[in-house]
């Protein structure tokens, strides 16, 4: 794996919001990413005042706690309560009396600026988290691919111009590697080494940018005498946006150079290969299993406008470059890019006899 670093620079200093089109939101509400309760960004903002929250080290995490007037917080916490009832049971509001909204978070860095909402079960005093943030096709695009094609899945909501997510548990790759990766042995560190090479196939594969060790997070999970690990990206707003491919491939990123050397330090050449093409099979596989779904995503994708027309022709020009395909030449989007790119994986990695 190179260990060529980008430079932050050639990155957007500013990624706009993209607006969801009437194609996207009747996709969102086919297959029921849409929701009726009306707790919006806008809502959340009218906050009284606010306080900011400490780490355990009481260290400035960048988040302040809101408060609310209590003509507005008792609206306020009925609508965010069934939207957690929606994201994580039937809906139903069978749970709403058992749950309390333990605070109300606002992020003051960053282009998103998202809420964090946590919510407690009064029962067993557990809890846990999701998120409210401005609605982008980018991200709704990013998020719908992450449930299609990676091992995992995810909940979302979208409600006219506010997005709704799933929290989504792990340590932050950042603070992984300062606190947590010199402790791994070289069993695990070879684990993980063969963790972020198919991470960071998968993201330049569906073609997910900017995952800085702080967009994604590492999964500890114990398996009898051993840990093993998973790395999973936390923020979709960067999905086919940036014309540089680099952008696409994590190991180019300088956050992920601990990464990078834990890779060439603990895999050779012939295993980082072998783990690409395990990676790539495995994506062929998935786009045949959602195969009908995928391609309504596409079509809105095709006719859907998330870039601009300088990042989009020069992307298709590196995919170009980079596999020798001529058909990226033909697309029309950043859609027809990411179709293109997915529909090469599948010719090439994906024996259709079996």
């Amino acid at each position: 794996m190179s260990k060529n670093i980008l430079n932050d620079k050639l990155l957007s200093n500013k990624k706009p919001t993209f607006p969801i089109g009437t194609s996207l939101s009747d996709y969102v509400k086919r297959y029921n990413r849409s929701t009726s309760i009306p707790v919006s960004y806008e809502d959340l903002l009218r906050f009284a005042g606010c306080i900011a929250v400490y780490d355990k080290n009481d260290e400035d995490t960048l988040w302040v706690r809101c408060y609310y007037s209590d003509s507005d917080r008792e609206q306020i916490d009925m609508h965010l309560k069934k939207i957690y009832d929606i994201l994580h049971s039937d809906g139903r509001d069978k749970t709403l009396d058992y749950l309390n909204v333990d605070a109300v978070d606002y992020c003051t860095f960053g282009n998103t600026k998202p809420f964090r909402i946590r919510i407690r079960n009064i029962l067993n005093d557990g809890f846990t988290y999701f998120y409210v943030k401005k609605a982008d096709a980018s991200r709704v695009y990013g998020l719908e691919l992450e449930h299609l094609l990676s091992p995992h899945r995810i909940n979302f909501l979208v409600h006219k111009n506010t997005l709704i997510e799933q929290h989504i548990a792990g340590i932050p790759g950042d603070d992984f590697i300062v606190t947590y990766m010199d402790g791994c042995d070289h069993q695990e560190l070879t684990q993980i080494a063969k963790e972020f090479v198919k991470f960071n196939e998968r993201c330049l594969i569906r073609l997910l940018g900017d995952m800085r060790s702080y967009n994604y997070v590492v999964i500890p999970t114990h398996d009898f005498d051993r840990v093993s690990y998973a790395i999973r990206a936390i923020d979709f707003d960067q999905q086919c946006y940036e014309g540089k491919l680099k952008v696409y491939r994590p190991q180019f990123f300088k956050e992920n150079l601990a990464m990078v050397m834990n890779v060439s330090n603990c895999l050779k050449d012939e295993s980082i290969e072998q783990y690409k093409m395990e990676e790539r099979a495995l994506i062929a596989k998935r786009l045949i299993n959602t195969q009908k779904r995928y391609k309504q995503l596409i079509k809105c994708m095709r006719a859907d406008s998330i870039s601009s027309p300088y990042k989009f022709k020069q992307l298709k020009r590196e995919l170009h470059e980079f596999t020798g395909d001529i058909r990226f030449k033909s697309a029309r989007s950043m859609g027809g890019v990411l179709s293109t790119a997915l529909d090469f994986v599948q010719r090439n990695y994906y024996d259709v006899d079996h």
